[in-house]
């Protein structure tokens, strides 16, 4: 008789909080203007979901931070995390990586030159990824709306449905099925 498959863990991501994972599990969480990391690692079973706020760990501060306090940064939770895969013995360049969130869902004023917190989250990761040796293999950024994300560790996909939206877009780990991603200008 064959076995039923072992439960998936359901987990969710709090803004500002980072998980890692080495068991099939479901990584959950809502976005707005804060952007969603997504990291896989197959050949190891690993999984993990970021989910800073904040573009820029305040100049001065970084040294004397905690973790738990420093991963509300995209900079900071992304090498956080960098170093938390090279502890398991990931080569940065097996990670499959993709971005999500970064919308502009605060009113802003038309015609106004400063970028969003969304704008600047979504630039930020990309800048901070290419400069630890991961490559992007697929993203959603943008848009007036939060989303919610699920993130499959087991299979690399990842569920995005637009708050308010009944549409999904699925984003495969087939990279067949995922568009590339090119960084926002």
């Amino acid at each position: 008789m064959p076995q039923p498959d072992p439960p998936v863990r359901d987990i969710y991501v709090q803004p500002g909080e980072s998980q890692l994972v080495s068991e099939p599990s479901v990584l959950r969480t809502v976005l707005g203007s804060c952007v969603g990391i997504t990291f896989l690692v197959p050949r190891l079973g690993i999984g993990a979901l970021c989910h800073p706020m904040l573009p820029h760990c305040p100049v001065g501060r970084q040294m004397g931070m905690s973790v738990h306090v420093g991963r509300r940064y995209v900079d900071f939770t992304i090498r956080d995390m960098a170093r938390h895969l090279d502890s398991l013995g990931v080569v940065r360049s097996e990670a499959v990586v993709k971005l999500f969130g970064g919308g502009d869902v605060l009113t802003v004023i038309e015609g106004s030159a400063r970028p969003t917190v969304g704008k600047l989250n979504g630039e930020e990761a990309f800048k901070v990824l290419e400069a630890e040796g991961f490559s992007v293999c697929a993203c959603r950024l943008g848009g007036n709306s939060g989303v919610h994300l699920e993130f499959s560790t087991s299979t690399g996909e990842v569920l995005v449905r637009r708050l308010g939206s009944i549409s999904t877009q699925l984003e495969s780990n087939s990279h067949r099925k995922v568009r590339r991603c090119v960084p926002p200008r």
